[in-house]
């Protein structure tokens, strides 16, 4: 126990060297003292500097590597190398859940785009311009073709299959409103058509299906928020634990019935947030 004190302190003491010692303001106002004739600049006090360096080191780690560092901090509060192994598993899941989130970021950011494109296109054909050009100019200035607009525009511009450009553009995660837009435009230029009232038409759909996707999010609110408070209830319970001086972390970690527990007490944790995820997405899919 004492030479896992010592190992904690020295990396507590490491911890500060590293975060302090970039800044070497005594240097720094000697020169700015010989440069400017006695004039000496303040930089800001030592913690917004300590703070400022704690978010920079934030931003460079991802958030999944926290789960790691919780472990190894209660690997070191109760001398055992399970918080370590657990926290080390849980970065790939994390991870995961972190890049599942992105993605439907993504697809947001791609859908809305998507919508945009229809409503700017839908203008610069009713303002008198050929479809063609009116696509290039609404590609520009609403980005709802992603990745595929280079592709989009040149057939566009210089006569190729439109229709065809677009259905390659919808495979994008969020885009797939594209193909709607690529069966107006066939509709529209091939049998002389109305391109603007289906594109209005089509600006519609996709807006309700989207106000309909925020709604069905809004209602999936309180399961979402179930699932957090199941994922903090343990941790709660050791703060309480520890509160009444019951050292829950030294009968967990240091005992037959503790680990007992703490195994079926985990399996439980991943049992229930697997069920309300599964519930959560189940709904969202339908």
């Amino acid at each position: 126990m004492d030479e896992t004190s010592t190992g904690a302190a020295v990396a507590c003491l490491g911890a500060a060297i590293w975060l302090l010692g970039g800044r070497p303001s005594g240097v720094r106002r000697a020169r700015l003292l010989l440069a400017g004739g006695g004039a000496v600049a303040t930089g800001p006090p030592v913690w917004e500097q300590t703070l400022g360096e704690l978010r920079r080191l934030r931003g460079r780690l991802a958030a999944e590597w926290w789960a790691f560092a919780a472990g190894l901090l209660l690997a070191l509060l109760g001398a055992s190398v399970i918080p370590v192994v657990a926290g080390a598993a849980g970065v790939p899941v994390l991870r995961r859940m972190r890049l599942a989130r992105q993605a439907g970021r993504e697809r947001e950011r791609h859908g809305d785009a998507v919508i945009g494109l229809c409503g700017v296109l839908a203008g610069e054909v009713r303002a008198g311009r050929q479809p063609g050009e009116a696509l290039v100019r609404a590609a520009r200035d609403s980005g709802g073709l992603g990745e595929a607009q280079a592709a989009v525009i040149a057939a566009a511009r210089f006569g190729g299959d439109v229709p065809a450009a677009l259905a390659t553009a919808a495979r994008q995660p969020g885009a797939e409103g594209l193909r709607g837009l690529a069966a107006c435009w066939r509709v529209a230029v091939d049998q002389g058509a109305g391109l603007a009232a289906g594109l209005d038409r089509l600006e519609g759909a996709l807006r309700a299906e989207r106000d309909q996707r925020a709604d069905l999010r809004a209602q999936l609110s309180g399961a979402r928020a179930t699932a957090v408070l199941l994922a903090a209830l343990p941790g709660l319970g050791l703060l309480l634990g520890s509160a009444m001086g019951a050292d829950p972390l030294r009968i967990l970690l240091h005992s037959g019935a503790g680990l007992g527990c703490l195994v079926v007490g985990a399996a439980f944790e991943c049992a229930g947030m697997w069920w309300v995820t599964w519930i959560v997405r189940k709904a969202e899919e339908a």
